[in-house]
């Protein structure tokens, strides 16, 4: 039988030929050893050129295209193309890798850099937008990512002398980055006059902002800041592709073939044209440049790297060259020296000397080469050429001996004869033409069976017949020279070949894979002296098999280094080396040949990842040694860990039923329990499945799991506590170096690894994110710092974390097979090893990724699944145990030795300090020697072995062992079967807890008068457990009986109980036994086996006592009549009731009827009534013992008085069924004996216990956790004082103690990690309509407020038609000809004087602004500097106000509107403010209030906005709610910008959550109908929610903010104007009316504990909007809000010394003086509602404004202040003064326009002729008129001059649209309309007469411009004006500028006139989405700009 393994000897790579010039620049380098770093294909080079050596890098798995050299030179990082692209950072030394840095890029990694002080590492991508990361590289993470640019990016380049700044640049286009918290914001570099747009192509950065680029002209740019500074033009006569800095200057290297030095100012220095060099050529193109001192690096396009020493730079020198364009194919060796030659598509031939590693000659070719061949002899060399021709050349002088051409397609493969007679030429027209050498190559013969192109030849040792391969999967055989077809293949069977180059033949038939296709090998070549064969492939692997290679699916050893494809393998004449090409990577490798390793010895270092040995899983082995399938392991490997609904989809499903309207809030829902349960004893250990999971802890207690709970056992005590943090089956755990931490890991669709304390019960940490379906193994480094983690995914993920900071440091794919073990190294941290399904693995960690060997077998041992694993003391060996029973001995990563240890697999393993104790499946504890030559001690678990004081019962002697610990001079021992054991080590053992074996648990029955219970399960044993205070089992008995089926639903879900939503018919078979039941005086127990069968055994000794056997189904349950036991009931899921007399044992009736399954039945107390539920959800009644069917009325039913309750349907236990019970299933009840407590087990895991009886839908209930997938069955004990439940596949028996005082009390019931669920209430509560405290408009508003971005705006108006800039123009009379005899042209607008001479406005600075966001924002407003400032925000702009001055600052970072505000109150971080905008992706900014300058921004993952912000004690944290549907929550180390954790809040609105003020990990959430206790833990929020029903009649309302006081005392504020108190997460009192509505905000005073609270409420004797309070809320103080009127709606208070400050809901802040309760008008603003009219005064610094808050409100520009403020009754629309300033007009929204006097606002007279909105209001300048525009599409005309009569004069029609502005003439002879069709018109008035001629309207002056619409203002509008466009405008007095407002928010400053599209201008942010007005004041001094969402009057500065 041929030999399949592996060959023993072995490749290493000693050369590569070439260097990566083209598509790449900047990627060579000197490091700081002087050595050259560059890359080619898939490897980093580090070459040495003054020893002439190379070291690789082979860490990658594809080309590397980019390059970047640290700061300190000896580290590099290189990025690489493909799907999954990653950056890898390595030692340019030792060539090892340091860092991995994958899932930021897709495609490829086009650039990276190192910032100045190589900490960070910037990264480009090659995706569609060119993404752009930031990375903290040595720890793996991304700091920052943002998108680059829409076009290639070519350069990144950080400023050495700004650490947070970095430049990129690419087609047409140069950036400016800030980094700044997690986001980069790019600022684009303008271009201007000073030079032209163009592509840049590199670029580098000096000193004061000044940066360097080079362009695709030869020019640089030279850039100061944003701005082109100057060029320096021709620097290079074409594009400038790198540019170095170093501290001589800069060096640029162009397409010009030139490298150029400059000084540091930019002032050339030299220039060395490597063109006229000795070696150079024109077309030479310079692709990177390094500059060192001296020296001088150029890397060119044609793969030649030249090094120029600066002194001697007329004499470059060449140090490394290689092919370059196209493919390279062809390859040949010399037969008889150590000479190579290629050819390729450059059309080149290349000739090295493989000793000296340098090229010996080079000859060009007119002709693309394609093969090359030496003649026998070594004298002559044939080409063969892409066009179909071939040349022969001399090899001594390259001169041309022939050149002929006989075919049109490439030339793929040419041969001389052995005897060097014949040239064979194969070309891709499928034929092989033979020439005579000797005769001037005259054709001789032809060869043309092939159907297809020629891929490989090969002549027999003799000459006389020719082997070809060719692209149809043929091989043929041909006589020489003639090329006559060899049809027999007997006569070539005994052919010796001279050489084997074919990849086709039995020869090599093991090099292809099993079942695969004959094509993705390019090239094979035979050394018959060493029996081995090379191969190259399409996936870039070099390989080595064994030959000749017979058998398909050999092994193999490859090696990488080669990207896409390699082309060709051949051996050197003295087969010492390895020739292979690469042909995208234009490389030739030259490998050594070592032979076989096991003569050798040693290692080479050179192995990486998986460069050793392949052993590849994917073929089974032909050995015939080979171990049999071990049982158990089999069995392990196929269980599956999915489930169909896992916990995690809980909240899912809830959501789903509340979508479905199951208005769960419009029921009265029955009252939960006011009793509860502990968890007190847990019959079970998991070890079927698992390993390493039983451990001593530091107190000496015993740790291990079983189902979804962590057990820690008190061996003296009996006892144990537990921690229920999982809601899933626990797969591994792992104990801290300490012994005070345990991890456990579960199954999940995103399975968590908790961290906790085995002395609290407490969770540390958790860890989630990066598994899936479960976690299988898990391990504590040696330093505790972190924890390594292995998933059951496909991929077998291996994580490394930071456990306490919750951060994943690595990941990495850990095998295709499953994973068993991990172990971390005793000693290095960065080291661990791996072990599973017929692999060892061993591992490093390298910055955010790890790196792998595969453990080499050689011919010590065989490859086997490993079971255990763990690392010895002293020496670097590893130990694993095998399937075998041998342990494998290991020096990384060879097998030294292997020691015979166990019959059978060696499962445990576990070191001691002198040694090692191990486990195996032959049930024999073993102690070795720490070298594994001894074994001191064996322990063979028997029955016989056990001492007296065990705990229960052994099932059988030498049961496989799982898991074994060493501890206190004790071993711990986990078996197979569910027990823990602890041996003694002088010899006696004693069991101390056990369970069922794997197999679901269904049978479970209490003793009817002693503390004993039997279960029975599937792993067919019935067992009797003594439930009182000894916990243990007290006998067993296996089950004979009993086959293996699956029980299944149509639907396809698995049915485990009974559905009332599911009306499938259920087919149900079982397995074992499912169901058991005592005889009333208990000397019997009934057991219904799977296979139809009942069995009757003696309780007492469980010997049979009868039988019955009529039903094929499983029995589904059993019961014995109450009285005297005589008739037994036997429900089967064939869907029948048979009754069997036990006294006669008959079956004395059926009862018939059912159509499902039956899933309970129970007697009535006389033993007369039988009651049955089916799986078709039917509740059937029978009458014994006949079986007769009775139908029984509700009526008469509740008279009825059943001897047990276990069924699931039926009136009284409606409410037992969740709202998503269409998807799970309740599968077991039992009803107490005082029949007040019904307990409930489902499909979930979890125990519900609801107040009997249960009537209506979604009743209450209180629910516990601690099994996993099921709870198949739930039993109350005899005495009612516990209940048993039992878990399906979790195989636990659980006891409960029932606690009649409740579960829970006011102080909390326990550490919030014994169960992070509420404990009390359902899990609907939520939807608790009927229990809100009443309804507020306020509230509701809020709840349901859309947060639109910004950037989505859509106009404020409805306009129609076409916008300006897109409507067709017209040549206007201005850009007429001028015609000298016309009149001068007159003036656009009216210069009203101001200041004598014109004034063109340059520039607008932010002044003031009126206007605080309160409507529907809270806690917004904060004192700064000991009361000194206050800071709030308003639209997108945080204002910090100066009380003494009244001056504002102003931050101005946020691009859309600031939702909330908070003040970092720790002293260390005095006056850091933070904010949160909305927008689709929102930010916090972090900022300094006194110097504006942003620290951190986050972007965050809350689409819409960010609605609350809040900092932790400390101040280091940062906490973010979303009001995304989800109501994220994120927590933030906001200086690190970095994401500490983030989860779903709530789905209805959360309006606050703050940290408590003591704590950096605790803080409590508060919205709508909800109140959370969140815990941080490491990496993830772990939640409680608000426990109401701890007080009696307890009510959860909408909650909406959130005060804290001593001993974990929290205030709620709640929507009814109540103060709910809490203590940790239970409700103990109630504030009763605290404010009379809503209590929207409360401040909790740090320093005194003092709290104020602010709410909805009127003024009155006792009672304000605002109120002061003691530390527990038991008495306070009202203050009542004097402003001129009542303030009844508060929304943020914050207390000073002294004082405190209030911010209303209408815009309001005041100040409040706690001694003298004086209030302080600090700032007035509109209420809620858009801003839209705005007038200044003509002549005075006054301004008026209109709101839709039905205010008119006159301001005083200079001092900053509201004068006066009116009330109108109705929203006011717009405003106007008349020209003397006397008049004001108001124009309302329901039609009606007033005229004020200015002075007293007093009204003069009102008029109403329209019913719709009045637009726009305008006087003529004379004073006589008054124009109204109304949505009516009119202008009506009125005469103000006749007293307030107001007659109309006229109105203006056949307008198309609403009217936007008026505006006058200056003659008060004109108006002209602006309109919502972008039609602008002109009427004459008061005629009305609409303006037709052009000229005539060219002609008017206009008193004042107002209209966005006209020739004149074309220029405002922007591009991106489909979705919103411009709202306002305004000419200056001066007629020199034009301000306009748009949908954006955005304020405008343009020249005017305007007449260009798309005109210059400078913008101004500040406003929310919409400017609906802007103003200038009257000497054009100030500009006044209104907002409509953000409610705000801006002041703007003219400069």
């Amino acid at each position: 039988m041929s030999d399949r393994s592996a060959p023993g000897c072995r490749l290493r790579l000693d050369w590569v030929y070439g260097y990566r010039g083209h598509q790449c620049r900047n990627n060579l380098y000197y490091t700081a050893g002087k050595e050259v770093v560059y890359f080619v294909a898939g490897v980093g080079v580090v070459y040495n050129t003054r020893e002439h050596s190379q070291k690789f890098y082979l860490g990658h798995n594809d080309d590397i295209i980019s390059l970047a050299l640290h700061p300190e030179r000896s580290l590099v990082a290189t990025g690489q193309v493909g799907k999954d692209p990653y950056v890898c950072v390595w030692d340019s030394f030792s060539v090892q890798t340091v860092s991995l840095l994958r899932d930021g890029h897709t495609h490829g990694i086009a650039c990276l850099a190192f910032s100045g002080d190589g900490q960070r590492l910037a990264s480009v991508g090659l995706d569609a937008k060119n993404t752009l990361c930031i990375w903290e590289w040595k720890r793996g993470r991304i700091l920052a990512t943002a998108s680059g640019h829409s076009d290639r990016i070519f350069d990144v380049c950080w400023d050495p002398f700004q650490q947070n700044r970095l430049v990129s640049c690419g087609v047409k286009h140069i950036k400016f980055w800030s980094l700044c918290g997690n986001a980069l914001s790019p600022r684009r570099g303008v271009f201007g006059k000073a030079g032209d747009l163009q592509t840049i192509l590199c670029v580098a950065v000096a000193k004061e902002e000044l940066t360097y680029s080079g362009a695709l002209n030869g020019d640089i740019y030279v850039w100061r800041g944003l701005n082109l500074m100057r060029t320096v033009p021709g620097a290079h006569g074409a594009g400038i592709f790198s540019m170095y800095a170093c501290d001589e200057g800069f060096a640029t290297g162009g397409r010009d073939g030139c490298v150029r030095l400059w000084d540091p100012d930019f002032k050339v220095i030299t220039k060395v044209d490597l063109r006229t060099a000795e070696q150079g050529y024109k077309g030479l193109s310079v692709r990177s440049v390094c500059w060192r001192a001296d020296r001088i690096l150029a890397g060119t396009q044609d793969s030649e790297i030249f090094e120029v020493m600066v002194r001697d730079r007329d004499k470059p020198l060449l140090i490394m060259q290689g092919h370059s364009e196209g493919e390279l194919w062809a390859l040949a060796v010399h037969p008889k020296k150590p000479l190579a030659v290629t050819g390729s598509d450059d059309r080149s031939v290349r000739l090295w000397s493989l000793v000296d590693h340098a090229l010996v000659a080079r000859c060009n070719m007119e002709e693309a080469v394609r093969s090359v061949a030496f003649s026998a002899d070594g004298y002559q060399l044939a080409l063969g050429m892409k066009d179909g021709s071939f040349t022969v050349l001399r090899v001594r002088d390259m001169t041309e001996v022939v050149h002929i051409k006989d075919r049109k397609e490439v030339i793929h493969e040419m041969k001389f004869s052995p005897d060097g007679a014949y040239l064979a030429v194969g070309s891709n027209d499928g034929l092989v033409d033979v020439y005579a050498v000797a005769q001037r190559y005259k054709k001789v013969g032809e060869c043309s069976a092939s159907s297809s192109f020629l891929t490989h030849l090969d002549w027999s040792l003799d000459g006389s017949v020719l082997q070809t391969n060719d692209g149809a999967g043929e091989r043929l055989f041909y006589r020489m020279p003639m090329g006559k077809p060899v049809v027999n293949k007997e006569e070539v069977k005994g052919q010796v070949w001279a050489s084997w180059s074919g990849v086709l033949g039995p020869e090599v038939s093991g090099i292809w894979p099993k079942y695969s296709n004959p094509t993705g090998i390019n090239a094979v070549d035979a050394n018959r002296v060493a029996a081995v064969v090379a191969t190259g492939d399409d996936v870039g692997l070099v390989k080595l098999y064994r030959f000749p290679c017979l058998r398909k699916g050999a092994k193999f050893k490859k090696y990488v280094g080669h990207s896409a494809h390699v082309t060709n393998v051949r051996w050197s004449h003295d087969l010492q080396w390895v020739m292979t090409t690469g042909g995208a990577d234009h490389a030739l490798f030259q490998w050594r040949f070592l032979p076989d390793l096991a003569v050798e010895g040693g290692l080479d270092t050179n192995i990486q990842e998986d460069r050793g040995d392949s052993n590849s899983e994917d073929s089974d082995s032909d050995r015939s040694d080979v171990p049999e399938l071990d049982s158990d392991i089999e069995q392990e490997t196929q269980i599956n860990y999915d489930r169909q609904v896992y916990k995690e989809d809980l909240p899912h499903l809830q959501q789903q039923s509340r979508e479905k309207k199951l208005q769960v809030g419009s029921l009265k829902r029955q009252k939960g329990p006011d009793q509860g349960l502990r968890l007190q004893f847990v019959h079970g250990y998991r070890g079927y499945d698992c390993r390493n999971n039983l451990f001593y802890t530091q107190e000496g207690e015993v740790l291990y799991h079983v189902a979804a709970v962590g057990v820690v056992y008190h061996r003296e005590t009996h006892s144990q506590r537990f921690y229920l943090g999982h809601d899933d089956d626990i797969l591994s755990l792992s104990l801290h170096p300490l012994k005070d931490y345990a991890a456990t890991g579960q199954v999940g669709r995103d399975p968590a690894v908790h961290v906790w304390d085995v002395q609290t019960l407490k969770c540390l940490s958790l860890l989630r994110g990066c598994h899936q379906r479960g976690v299988c193994a898990l391990d504590f480094s040696a330093d505790g710092r972190s924890l390594v983690s292995v998933s059951v995914d496909d991929g077998h993920s291996v994580v490394v974390w930071d456990w306490k900071r919750g951060e994943k440091l690595a990941t990495a794919r850990g095998h295709t097979e499953k994973i068993l073990v991990v172990r971390c190294h005793p000693l290095m941290m960065d080291k661990l090893v791996t072990v599973g399904i017929k692999h060892i693995r061993f591992w490093k960690h390298a910055g955010g990724g790890l790196t792998s060997r595969r453990g080499v077998f050689r011919s010590v041992g065989h490859p086997e699944t490993m079971m255990s694993v763990c690392y010895g003391r002293g020496e670097a060996l590893v130990f694993s145990g095998g399937t075998t029973g041998d342990v494998y001995i290991w020096k990384e990563p060879l097998l030294l030795k292997t020691v015979k240890a166990h019959e059978g697999p060696v499962f445990a393993m576990s070191p001691l300090d002198m040694g090692f104790v191990t486990g195996g499946k032959d049930g024999v504890v073993e102690l070795w020697d720490d070298a594994f030559e001894r074994c001191l001690k064996t322990y063979a678990i028997k029955r016989a072995a056990l001492a007296p004081t065990s705990k229960g019962l052994l099932l059988e002697d030498n049961p496989s062992i799982r898991a074994v610990a060493l501890g206190h001079g004790r071993i711990l021992v986990g078996t197979n079967n569910g027990e823990v054991l602890e041996i003694d080590k002088t010899g006696p053992m004693s069991l101390l807890v056990q369970g069922h074996m794997e197999g679901e648990v269904w049978g479970l029955a209490p003793h009817p008068l002693l503390s004993i219970a039997a279960t029975v399960s599937d792993d067919k044993t019935l067992r009797l457990w003594e439930t009182s205070s000894n916990h243990r089992m007290v006998a067993v008995r296996k089950l004979k009986r009993g086959q293996r089926s699956e029980w299944t639903c149509e639907r396809g879900y698995r049915c485990v109980g009974v559905n009332p939503l599911c009306v499938c018919v259920c087919v149900c078979v079982c397995s074992g036994a499912r169901c058991c039941a005592f005889s009333p005086d208990g000397g019997a127990l009934a057991v219904g086996l799977s296979d139809g069968a009942v069995l009757l055994v003696n309780a007492d000794t469980l010997e049979d006592l009868l039988s019955f056997h009529h039903r094929r189904d499983a029995i589904s349950d059993v019961r014995f009549t109450p009285d005297s036991g005589r008739f037994l009931a036997v429900a089967s899921h064939d869907g029948f009731v048979d009754i069997y007399d036990v006294q006669s044992r008959k079956r004395v009736g059926i009862c018939r009827g059912a159509s499902g399954y039956i899933t309970h039945i129970d007697w009535d107390v006389r033993g007369k009534l039988l009651q049955v539920n089916t799986g078709a959800k039917e509740l059937l009644f029978f009458e014994a013992p006949r079986g007769k069917r009775q139908t029984i009325g509700n009526a008469e039913l509740e008279r009825i008085q059943w001897s047990s309750w276990t069924c699931v349907l039926g009136s009284t236990c409606e409410g037992i069924w969740p709202t998503h019970s269409d998807i799970t299933d309740v599968n077991a009840a039992s009803l107490s004996g005082d029949r007040t407590l019904l307990a409930t087990g489902d499909d979930f895991g979890f125990l519900k216990l609801f107040r009997y009886p249960v009537w209506g839908r979604y009743a209450r209930f209180k629910r516990y956790v601690g099994h996993s997938a099921q709870v198949t069955n739930v039993c109350w004990a005899q005495d009612d004082s516990a209940l048993l439940t039992v878990g399906g596949a979790d195989t636990a028996l659980m006891i409960w103690a029932r606690e009649r005082g409740g579960g829970v009390t006011g102080e909390g019931e326990g550490p919030l990690s014994c169960d992070n669920r509420p404990p009390v209430d359902s899990e609907e509560s939520d939807d608790d309509i009927e229990e809100d405290g009443g309804y507020d408009s306020d509230v509701a508003r809020e709840r349901t407020a859309d947060y639109t971005s910004r950037m989505l705006a859509v106009s404020i108006r409805a306009m129609k038609g076409t916008k300006p800039h897109q409507q067709l123009k017209e040549t206007s009379a201005e850009e007429r000809p001028v015609v000298s005899r016309a009149a001068p042209r007159p003036e656009k607008l009216q210069k009203n004087n101001v200041s004598k001479k014109k004034r063109l406005v340059e520039d607008l600075v932010l002044d003031h602004i009126f206007g605080f966001r309160g409507f529907d924002c809270r806690n917004n407003l904060h004192y700064l500097n000991d009361g000194a400032d206050i800071v709030y925000h308003t639209a997108s702009t945080a204002i910090v106000h100066n009380l003494s001055t009244g001056t504002q600052s102003f931050y101005l970072e946020h691009t859309d509107d600031i939702l909330t505000l908070t003040v970092n109150q720790h002293p260390k971080y005095k006056n850091i403010i933070a904010t949160g905008q909305m927008g689709s992706t929102p930010s916090v900014h972090v900022w300094d209030a006194m110097s504006k300058q942003t620290l951190s921004i986050l972007r965050c993952p809350h689409p819409k906005g960010i609605g609350y912000v809040n900092f932790s004690a400390t101040g280091r944290l940062l906490l973010s709610v979303g009001v995304d549907p989800e109501h994220t929550i994120t927590v933030w180390r906001w200086q690190e910008g970095s994401r500490v954790c983030s989860q779903s809040g709530h789905p209805d609105r959360m309006f606050v959550a703050e940290f408590r003020p003591d704590s950096d990990s605790q803080f409590v959430s508060a919205g709508i109908k909800q109140v959370k206790f969140w815990t941080l833990v490491g990496g993830a929020l772990m939640h409680r929610k608000g426990v109401v029903r701890t007080l009696e009649g307890g009510r959860m309302q909408t909650m909406l903010s959130v005060a804290f006081g001593a001993s974990s005392l929290t205030f709620t504020g709640a929507v009814n104007g109540d103060v709910y108190v809490w203590r940790r997460h239970c409700l103990v009192r109630l504030v009763a009316k605290a404010h009379t509505g809503p209590v929207f905000t409360m401040f909790t005073t740090l320093r005194d504990g003092l709290i104020v609270t602010g709410g909805k409420e009127r003024p009155t004797k006792e009672g304000g909007a605002v109120k002061l309070w003691d530390q527990e809320m038991k008495r306070c103080r009202a203050f009542q809000l004097e402003t001129g009127r009542q303030v009844e709606c508060v929304r943020s208070v914050c207390r000073g010394k002294g004082k405190i400050l209030v911010g209303t809901k209408d815009g309001e802040i005041i100040e409040v003086g706690e001694k003298n309760a004086a209030s302080n008008l600090l700032l007035d603003g509109h209420a809620r509602g858009g801003v839209c009219g705005l007038s200044t005064h003509p002549t005075k610094e006054l301004c008026v404004t209109a709101s839709d808050d039905a205010t008119i409100r006159l301001w005083d520009l200079s001092d900053k202040k509201l004068l006066n403020k009116v009330g109108v009754g109705h929203a006011a629309r717009c405003v106007s003064y008349s020209a003397d300033g006397e008049m004001l007009a108001v124009g309302m929204t329901n039609g009606e326009f007033l005229l004020l006097l200015a002075n007293t606002m007093k009204m003069w007279a009102k008029k109403r002729d329209r019913s719709a909105a009045i637009q726009d209001i305008r006087f003529s300048p004379d004073r006589r008129m008054l124009a109204v525009g109304s949505v009516e599409t009119t202008v009506d005309v009125y005469d103000v001059s006749g007293g307030p009569a107001l007659n109309r004069l006229v109105y203006c029609s056949d307008i198309p649209e609403f009217i936007l502005q008026l505006d006058f003439s200056a003659d008060s002879c004109y108006i002209q309309v602006s309109t919502g069709a972008y039609q602008r018109q002109v009427f004459e008035v008061p005629s009305g007469k609409l303006m037709v001629d052009q000229t005539a309207i060219d002609r008017i002056t206009w008193a004042t411009w107002t209209s966005i619409l006209g020739d004149e203002v074309l220029g405002i509008w922007p591009r991106n004006a489909d979705r919103g466009g411009v709202t306002c405008a305004c000419v200056s007095h001066a007629g020199l500028n034009v301000v306009t407002g748009d949908d954006f928010g955005l304020v405008k400053l343009f020249d005017f006139p305007c007449r260009d599209k798309f005109a210059k201008h400078r913008r101004f942010l500040g406003h929310s989405a919409h400017v609906t007005n802007i103003r200038f004041s009257h000497q054009d001094q100030q500009v006044v700009s209104t907002g409509g969402d953000d409610c705000s009057v801006f002041v703007w500065r003219c400069l």
